[in-house]
């Protein structure tokens, strides 16, 4: 199973926004994530810094692929952009892929 992580930044004052978002994320969403494999997936935040974790059944270039090509996808980063900054992958489109340097099994 492949891991991913990705970061981004709280827009000042839009933390308490952005978990009211999450706390009602779109069942459509959720099963776009699904049917990209993705599962085990959290977001921690500190501050205005954003760090969110996932693993990746099908693999991260699978996950990748299938979050490209979702209407849904593309709705969700469309209705976040008020409350975060997110650096993305000009080839991907995605979160630039982050080194694992360290892991404790």
């Amino acid at each position: 199973m492949e891991r991913y992580a990705w970061r981004a930044k709280l827009k000042p004052g839009k933390r308490e926004e952005y978990c009211r978002r999450h706390d009602q994320i779109w069942e459509s969403m959720k099963q776009t994530l699904k049917e990209a494999g993705i599962c085990n997936y959290s977001i921690w935040i500190v501050d205005n810094d954003i760090f969110g974790y996932y693993e990746c059944e099908k693999g991260i270039e699978f996950a990748a692929k299938v979050q490209a090509e979702s209407d849904i996808v593309k709705c969700w980063n469309e209705y976040m952009k008020d409350v975060m900054e997110m650096e993305l992958d000009k080839k991907t489109g995605s979160q630039p892929l982050m080194t694992e340097v360290f892991r404790l099994d």
